[in-house]
Formats: structure tokens, C-alpha cells, sequence
């Protein structure tokens, strides 16, 4: 396939110098525009003539230089023509400098353009300074090329200043630069650095679809206007800090490859960050938002920090996708708002919301310690991908592989009474330091921490824990006490073990058992209060079990009390337990009373009766029962079954009215005392379970 020819430029719709042009290879030759009264460019006319025509030229005057190539000298030349012999600055009228070539270092420092200055699709080859110029009238930059460096430190645009499609290969300073008018940078490409610290946009600012290879600076800028960046992408670094938005500012789209610093910025209008990519570390530490912010199907790769922001109005934040954290530190809602973020963790310590609030969460781990609530505020687990348009989800693929459910690691700190925890798994969660537990809200499906599976050795016999939830500080204070050993990192902790607190091994950092078992008994009554019964078991089994470890705040007679509530029936909770004991009791008494309680023979009354004078004396008399013969005697079908009835009758507190020798009145009578007490546990272990 042969390549097609180069396509020959157009010739310019002035008429041009036409030097050089040669038919077969340049037919157009020098562009540049002729000077008035002859035939040439001003960088093709004679020596005498363009001294000449120079010489006319006053401050304030307008020129038409299209197309005209511009050499360092040829320039220092031009703007000598129009230098104020008060001020020592050239002063211009209006300029056309369109398609001009400027080689070499092309240096307007303090040039005064009092009319419209057009350096439309200029080529500035060099270094290009226009520090300290002043644009009374429109300034178009359009489609200019900046080979060079390009300054526009301290310059001043009072109207509108156009930089469409303007390429900047070297670095491109703006710092301190003044827009009074609109300032349009769509399409813009800057190849290297570009400082904008210090601007002041009067107007509207437009960098829609602007290209920053290096990093972007924007440090202390005042954007009185819209500030529109609409599918800005961002190659660099690019810095915010302290900026101001007084009018919307809209990201929407724009692509932050590497880190975003928006620190201490403030937005009084609305600020759109729809859809914005941020491949780097996002950081808004300070920032006020005084109106909406608009992070709808934003995707953060890297970390997102909103620590100390104010959100003045913001009524939604989100949907939005975090890869890493989202630290809301510090961060203060003013209004009611709905946040949906789906991240590996958002952090909320010292969070203070001012009224009420939704945190509709996906796959994240939040910590809500020290959080300041002043109205209700829920935190909820989202089941499905979020949604900004119907049928249109939010991409989660940067946490793939991960569990989509919701953890609370901690709300040390909170004032409960206004938290509410939907389908949360709170299994290393700390409850420690909060207020008004009594008063928390746990609703839908909520997992805490289960005791440690399996059997254990305890001294030299066998045991298992009580399969029961737990809270994390028992967890804590377990492990401490036991000495165990953290599990290395990327080890996942054996389910047969208790799992180490964040400060194991140290015991002056960890609750102890007083501490703990306050935990469990409001934690108990606020699942009393939302009439789940058999959920508050679980808790007044903790917090029995913590009593009876305090050594400190519980009485010796007080654990050994509870030591043998533990024992008879798991505090009153363990049906089983209670229930093998009865059985075992029975057992026993039916095994005392066939060995010892139960006579060989029932005794057989004998009467006997003396005769005095015409009177008969009658006396019946029943002798003990008597137990005869051998163990073997002992042990038979019809004495079993008399001893289960009166184990049975014992149970329900009932004498069986059977006969039986002296150790087995003392044995019925222990029974009786003892039987009914295990079924009374029995049956409110049961009742305990179901209750509702």
C-alpha cells in the first residue's frame, strides 16, 4: 500500500509575504502578513524601511504581525516602537500576532496590551515571558504552541483570556496571574509543571479536558466563577491546597493518575466529583464544602483522606468506591446527609455529625471511635452494588475478592444513645469507654465474636468453652490472662483460641474483668429493651462469667456463689446442664435408696392387748424398717422401681409415702430440696431461649 502525500498547507487569508516560496516545495512560502505600504513582512523588509516604519509607531498604536516570524531582536525592536517614555513599559493597542513564529527567548515583561491581543496558533520556539503583562482587552492564545518555557507570573487579563488547545512542552507558570474575565483552557496540554499558585479567576475558569503531564498547581488560587475541569486528566501530582471556589467547581470526570491535594480548600458553591478517578492518594484535610459534594461513582485506588472537613450542606456523599481508606477523622456534617461508600475501611474517629445521618457501607471495617452524634445516626451493611441511575451499578472491581459485608472494629468514645448498628458484624468491635450502651440500636443480622471452639485442656481433665457470643474485650482479657502468644502476620488465630486485644500482652491497657462485665450488662439491657430475650442470654452469661473472675470488685462469697450457679445450670442459662445434673441426682437417689433407704420387707403392725379385771388394753405397734441380706438383695427390679417413684415425687416437692429406713427419710429429704431446684433452673434455661 503506498503512503499517501503530505497534504500542503493552505495559504493564509491574508496576503502574505510569500519569501522563499519555492512552487515545488513551499508554494506558500513566508506567511507573514504584509506591512502596510509594502510588500513584505516586517521580518523581510530592509533595514531602512523597517526602521522606518518603526519610527511611526507611538504607544498605544495597533499592529498587525500575522504570520510573521519573530526573532529575539526583531521583537526587543517592536515593543521598543511602543514603549511609554513615563512609564518605560511598551504599551500596545491591538495586537495580531496570529500564526507568528517567535524564536529564540520572546520576553513581553510588562507589556501593556490596552486592545485585543490575538497570538492565535503562535509558535513560540523558545522561552516565551510575559511576567507582569497587562491584557486590557481580550487575550486569545488559541492553538498556541509554547516550545519553551512560558511565564505569565503577576500578569493581568482584564477580560476574557482564551487558551483553547494551547500546548505548553516546558513549564508553564501562571503564579500570581490576575483573570478578571473568563479564562478558557479546554483542551490545553502542558507537558511539563504548571503553576498556577496565587491566581485569581474573576470569571469563569474552564479547563475542560485539559492535559497535565507534570504536576498541577493551584496552591492559594481564588476562583470567584464556576471553575469548570470537567475530564481534566491529571498525569502529575496535582495540589489544591488552600484554593478557594466561591462559585461550583466541577471535576467530574477528570483523572488524578497521581496524588490530589485539595487541603484546606474551600467550596462555597457545589463541588462535582463525579465519576473522577484518583489513582493516587486523594487528600482534602481541611477542606470546607459549603454546598453539595458530588462524589457519585467516584473511584478512589489509593487512599482517601477527608479528615477534618466540614460539610456545611452536603446532603449526599457517594456512591463512591475507595480501594484503600476513607478517613473521616475529625470531619463535621452540619445537615442530614446519606453516605454510600464502598471501601476496605472507613475511618470515622471524632466524626461529629450535627444531625442525622445514613452510612450505608459495603466490604469496609469502621471505626467509629470518639464519634460525636447529636442525632440518630445509622450505619448500615448495603447488600447489593450501589446504583446512581436505574440499572446502572457502581464499578466495585478494585475490591474484588473481598467479603462485602460490614465490620465495626470500635466505638470506644461514642455516646451510643444515638447509634444505630444494622447487619454489622461486631466481632472485634470495642465497647469499651462508650456511653449509654443500654440505649444502642442493633438491628437485622449482627454477629459478635463466638467463644473458642473445640476441646481444651484445663489442668489435667478435658473441657470445652459454652458456645455463647462474646465481646471482644473478654476476648482480650482471656488471652492476656492465659499468656498467649500473638499470631504472626498473614497467620490467621486458630478458632480454638482466644483472640489478643491490640495491646496484648499488656494488662494496664486491657479491661479487665470489672470493665468488661459492665459491658455485657448494658449491652444485655438494651437487647431487654428491644424485647429480644434470647439475644440478651448470651450477655448475662458474659456477664456472670466476668463476675465470677473479678477479683477485685466481686466478693469471694459472691464468685463462689456464682461458681456454683455456673456449675448447676451455666447461670440459669444451659438447660442441658441443669437437666443432667436432675438426672444425675435422681440417679443417685434412687442408687442411696435401693443400697441404704428402702427396708428388705415393709414392717408388718403387731398388736397386743392385756386383760385387767373386765378391761381389754389394746396396743398396735410397727417397728422400724429394717434393711437384710447382701448387696445383691439390694439391687433388684421392684426395689428400683420403688426408688424411682420417690425420686420422681421429689422433683415436683412431693412425698412418696413410701416406707424407708433413717438414711433414706435424710436422703428423700435431700432430694426434695435439691431436685426442684434443678428443675426450676432447667425450665428457665428453656424459657430463657424462648422467650420473646
Amino acid at each position: 500500500m503506498s503512503t499517501p502525500p503530505t497534504p500542503q498547507p493552505s495559504a493564509p487569508s491574508w496576503t502574505h509575504c510569500a519569501q522563499d516560496a519555492e512552487p515545488s516545495v513551499d508554494p506558500i512560502g513566508c506567511r507573514g502578513i504584509h506591512v502596510p505600504g509594502h510588500t513584505a513582512c516586517l521580518a523581510h523588509l530592509s533595514a531602512g524601511d523597517r526602521h522606518a516604519y518603526l519610527a511611526g509607531l507611538a504607544p498605544h498604536s495597533d499592529i498587525d504581525c500575522r504570520g510573521t516570524s519573530f526573532t529575539e531582536d526583531l521583537l526587543g525592536q517592536l515593543l521598543s516602537a511602543f514603549r511609554d517614555p513615563i512609564t518605560g513599559k511598551p504599551q500596545m493597542g491591538t495586537v495580531r500576532f496570529g500564526e507568528s513564529e517567535f524564536s529564540g527567548t520572546a520576553s513581553f515583561d510588562g507589556v501593556q496590551f490596552f486592545g485585543t491581543a490575538s497570538f492565535d496558533d503562535a509558535q513560540f520556539s523558545g522561552d516565551a515571558t510575559f511576567d507582569g503583562a497587562q491584557f486590557s482587552g481580550r487575550a486569545w492564545f488559541d492553538g498556541a504552541q509554547f516550545s519553551g518555557r512560558a511565564w505569565f507570573d503577576e500578569a493581568q487579563f482584564s477580560s476574557r483570556a482564551w487558551f483553547r488547545e494551547v500546548q505548553f512542552s516546558g513549564r508553564a507558570w501562571f503564579d500570581g496571574v490576575q483573570f478578571s474575565g473568563n479564562a478558557r483552557f479546554l483542551d490545553a496540554q502542558f507537558s511539563r509543571d504548571a503553576w498556577f499558585d496565587g491566581a485569581q479567576f474573576s470569571g469563569d475558569a474552564t479547563f475542560d479536558r485539559a492535559q497535565f503531564s507534570g504536576d498541577a498547581r493551584f496552591n492559594k488560587a481564588q476562583f470567584s466563577g464556576d471553575a469548570g475541569l470537567h475530564g481534566a486528566q491529571f498525569s502529575g501530582n496535582a495540589f489544591f491546597d488552600r484554593a478557594q471556589f466561591s462559585g461550583d467547581a466541577w471535576f467530574d470526570g477528570a483523572q488524578f493518575s497521581g496524588n490530589a491535594f485539595f487541603d484546606r480548600a474551600q467550596f462555597s458553591g457545589d463541588a462535582g466529583f463525579r465519576e473522577t478517578q484518583f489513582s493516587g492518594d486523594a487528600w482534602f484535610e481541611g477542606a470546607q464544602f459549603s454546598g453539595d459534594a458530588w462524589l457519585g461513582e467516584a473511584q478512589f485506588s489509593s487512599k482517601a483522606r477527608f479528615d477534618r472537613v466540614r460539610f456545611a450542606a452536603a446532603t449526599a456523599l457517594g456512591p463512591f468506591v475507595c480501594a484503600e481508606t476513607v478517613d473521616l477523622s475529625g470531619a463535621v456534617f452540619e445537615a442530614p446527609v446519606t453516605m454510600e461508600i464502598a471501601a476496605r475501611m472507613v475511618r470515622c474517629e471524632r466524626t461529629r455529625w450535627e444531625s442525622t445521618a445514613t452510612v450505608r457501607l459495603r466490604y469496609a471495617t469502621a471505626d467509629l471511635s470518639h464519634a460525636v452524634l447529636s442525632a440518630p445516626v445509622a450505619f448500615t451493611s448495603h447488600p447489593a452494588p450501589f446504583t446512581t441511575r436505574p440499572g446502572i451499578h457502581v464499578d466495585e472491581s478494585r475490591l474484588s475478592g473481598l467479603h462485602s459485608g460490614v465490620r465495626v472494629s470500635s466505638i470506644q468514645g461514642v455516646d451510643a444513645g444515638h447509634l444505630v448498628l444494622t447487619d454489622t458484624d461486631l466481632t472485634d468491635c470495642l465497647f469499651s469507654g462508650a456511653f449509654h450502651l443500654d440505649q444502642l440500636r442493633l438491628e437485622g443480622r449482627i454477629t459478635f465474636a463466638s467463644a473458642p471452639t473445640g476441646w481444651h485442656r484445663r489442668g489435667v481433665r478435658p473441657a470445652r468453652w459454652t458456645r455463647r457470643r462474646t465481646l471482644a474485650e473478654e476476648h482480650h482479657w482471656r488471652a492476656q490472662t492465659a499468656g498467649q502468644p500473638t499470631s504472626p502476620p498473614g497467620h490467621p488465630l486458630s478458632p480454638s483460641q482466644w483472640r489478643p486485644g491490640p495491646n496484648h500482652p499488656e494488662p494496664s491497657l486491657t479491661p479487665d474483668p470489672e470493665d468488661v462485665s459492665a459491658l455485657y450488662r448494658q449491652l444485655r439491657k438494651a437487647f431487654e429493651d428491644s424485647k429480644n430475650e434470647p439475644g440478651a442470654a448470651d450477655f448475662y452469661y458474659g456477664e456472670c462469667e466476668m463476675r465470677r473472675h473479678d477479683r477485685t470488685g466481686t466478693p469471694t462469697s459472691e464468685r463462689r456463689l456464682l461458681w456454683g450457679y455456673w456449675l448447676l445450670s451455666g447461670y440459669g442459662l444451659r438447660a442441658s446442664r441443669a437437666f443432667t445434673w436432675l438426672l444425675a441426682a435422681m440417679s443417685m437417689t434412687v442408687l442411696l435408696l435401693m443400697g441404704t433407704g428402702l427396708p428388705t420387707h415393709d414392717p408388718v403392725p403387731a398388736t397386743t392387748g392385756t386383760l385387767h379385771g373386765s378391761k381389754i388394753s389394746v396396743r398396735t405397734s410397727t417397728p422400724d424398717p429394717a434393711l437384710h441380706g447382701g448387696w445383691s438383695q439390694h439391687m433388684t427390679w421392684d426395689r428400683a422401681e420403688k426408688a424411682l417413684r420417690v425420686a420422681v415425687n421429689s422433683v415436683v416437692f412431693r412425698s412418696s409415702g413410701q416406707n424407708l429406713t433413717t438414711s433414706g427419710t435424710y436422703v428423700e429429704m435431700a432430694s426434695r430440696l435439691l431436685e426442684p431446684i434443678l428443675l426450676a433452673l432447667g425450665v428457665l434455661a428453656v424459657r430463657g431461649r424462648i422467650k420473646r
